[in-house]
């Protein structure tokens, strides 16, 4: 089965060709753009395809970031995913991010269960907690430090994410979460098909908020 990844959830926009059945990435394209996913993708997915010596006929499966991240990249991401699955007749699956970050850390080390925590900003991490075999234990969710620092003790787990920041008293800089299309490509291989097709998954509103004092007239 040829898989192709796509990631516009967070800072990088990448794509992949993974082939399921013999585990080896084909291609792998990723560049750190920061904004304009939307602009870049459509080239990225084209050149993972062309340097995986393939067709876009081939692909199999889709596999798109869902979140949390960014909302914006996120809506480019699973639109794309999603049109390319209708347009290709293929299976379209959705990979959590947090998922794909405890993933990463699982792959380096896995001593012990891993809590995924994106620093979400305004008080709030996006976090989830993962055994050693990458299985979830919980679902994503919105939390605070302090109930960060509850699970660390209760799960006896480490900590992989932007997160880890605010475990310190210090304040630090720390990178953008980033978001492995390698990794991306394998979990969506063996990833459930569902009759759903993927969609985003926010674990808040969106900032922009509709201004008082104006209303809809109705015809």
């Amino acid at each position: 089965m040829k898989v192709l990844a796509i990631d516009t959830a967070g800072v990088d926009c990448s794509a992949a060709v993974l082939d399921a059945a013999s585990g080896q990435m084909l291609s792998v394209v990723s560049e750190r753009i920061g904004k304009g996913h939307a602009e870049r993708l459509m080239a990225m997915v084209e050149e993972a395809v062309g340097t995986a010596g393939i067709s876009l006929g081939s692909i199999e499966r889709i596999g798109v970031t869902i979140g949390p991240g960014s909302f914006t990249g996120i809506r480019v991401g699973v639109a794309a995913a999603r049109g390319f699955g209708l347009a290709l007749g293929v299976d379209t699956v959705g990979v959590s991010t947090l998922h794909t970050l405890a993933r990463m850390h699982l792959n380096a080390d896995s001593s012990l269960p891993v809590i995924a925590a994106m620093d979400a900003k305004r008080d709030e991490i996006y976090a989830q907690v993962f055994a050693v075999d990458g299985k979830p234990l919980n679902p994503p969710q919105s939390i605070d430090v302090e109930q960060l620092r509850r699970w660390v003790a209760h799960f006896g787990a480490k900590v992989t994410g932007t997160a880890c920041a605010l475990l310190d008293d210090a304040d630090k800089t720390v990178e953008p979460d980033r978001f492995d299309i390698a990794v991306v490509a394998r979990l969506a291989a063996l990833a459930d098909v569902t009759v759903d097709l993927p969609k985003p998954l926010y674990l808040r509103g969106p900032d922009a908020k509709p201004q008082d004092g104006f209303a809809l007239l109705r015809a």
